[in-house]
């Protein structure tokens, strides 16, 4: 039928700004159109130069701490939501983020507070321990010299001031390394930090009405990442557990059967559960810190916890494989592959990003119903 005289055809007014053309894109697969296609491949790009450019310029600490800075601020303003009294309390009141982003920066300032009171003691009793070390050194060195042949025996310092002459010869030889690492565990600590603060800004940040097509996708990109990245938390949080039941069992039982006990147990099992929430790495930074306090106590305390170490990192491969790909639906064979590649190819950073960043990809992978 023909509309009636006067009465004007219906017409669909283009919304601004290419809005139409996103919106067909988003109702379903099937309906697409060449600007819709170039703001979704442009937002892939841009994700996906963004987490090259993190492995290359090791920014890794940074992007952890940025989702944890904002899951973090998301949670404790919704606690906080709740528990604060009705005046504080409502949609519009900006308390809970406030005091919830405000814990989050704080937060490590006051953890490393803690940590210097606690260890200043074993600061203090550093030059003491050193040269009860040497004394050890030398006393063992002594022993196989006169153990060993003639001939083997020579190659051996003969006291323990050519052992300190020895070590402050290779300490010299490698200040340059030494500086260099210092310096990459410093940036690192600052760029965690930084990002941190960014991520508890981002968790009480509200999100503008006006959105382009672009911006709308990269929101897509990032709520996927940061499920994966939530998956990959619940699994590490498994993990740490794990690893902290481990770390009890060797400080309170197995020390304890060897007539060996560390100082602060409490402490060290709690840093084991704190770091051990870091893939990979977590692990080795709490096993360093267990095998500098066995230092303090005896040299075979120190050598159990390096052994220990030895262990729970090789362990921690298909540990974090079969946890974290039972909670991100990936196979062990899969992670194991991506892990030892990412490994190969960007170092440690690559073995700490390589879960989070496949979760990522079969999560986008996924959503487009390619596999």
């Amino acid at each position: 039928m023909r509309p009636p005289p006067g009465r004007p055809k219906a017409s669909r007014t283009p919304s601004s700004g290419g809005g139409e053309a996103y919106e067909a894109a988003s109702r379903g697969p099937g309906v697409s159109s060449p600007a819709s296609r170039h703001v979704v491949i442009a937002s892939y790009l841009l994700i996906a130069g963004a987490l090259l450019l993190v492995l290359w310029r090791d920014l890794l600490p940074g992007l952890l701490f940025v989702c944890i800075g904002f899951l973090a601020t998301r949670r404790l303003a919704r606690l906080f939501d709740g528990a604060l009294p009705t005046r504080f309390q409502g949609a519009g009141s900006s308390w809970p983020r406030a005091i919830a982003a405000a814990l989050v920066m704080l937060a490590p300032i006051g953890l490393l507070v803690l940590a210097f009171a606690e260890a200043r003691e074993f600061v203090l009793n550093a030059p003491e321990q050193y040269q009860e070390l040497l004394d050890y050194i030398a006393r063992t060195i002594l022993e196989l010299r006169l153990k060993l042949p003639a001939e083997v025996a020579v190659y051996l310092p003969e006291g323990s001031a050519e052992v300190q002459r020895m070590i402050a010869t290779y300490l010299r030889a490698q200040a340059g390394a030494l500086a260099l690492t210092g310096r990459a565990w410093l940036g690192g600590l600052l760029f965690a930090y930084v990002g941190l603060i960014v991520g508890a800004l981002a968790g009480v940040a509200r999100a503008s009405a006006l959105q382009g097509p672009l911006a709308l996708e990269l929101q897509q990109r990032v709520r996927l990442f940061g499920e994966a990245f939530r998956q990959i938390v619940a699994a590490q949080f498994w993990i740490a557990a794990f690893n902290t039941l481990l770390t009890a069992a060797f400080l309170l039982v197995l020390l304890p059967l060897w007539g060996l006990r560390l100082p602060y147990e409490p402490a060290l099992i709690t840093l084991t559960f704190v770091a051990g929430l870091v893939p990979i790495v977590g692990n080795l930074l709490c096993n360093a810190v267990l095998t500098l306090v066995g230092l303090s106590v005896s040299p075979i305390a120190a050598a159990a916890c390096l052994i220990f170490l030895i262990v729970i990192h090789k362990a921690e491969y298909v540990i974090n494989a079969k946890v974290v790909g039972s909670r991100t639906h990936m196979a062990v064979w899969e992670l194991l592959a991506v892990m030892f590649v990412a490994e190969a190819v960007f170092g440690p950073a690559g073995l700490v990003a390589a879960p989070l960043f496949y979760a990522y990809l079969k999560k986008e992978l996924q959503a487009k119903r390619l596999v």
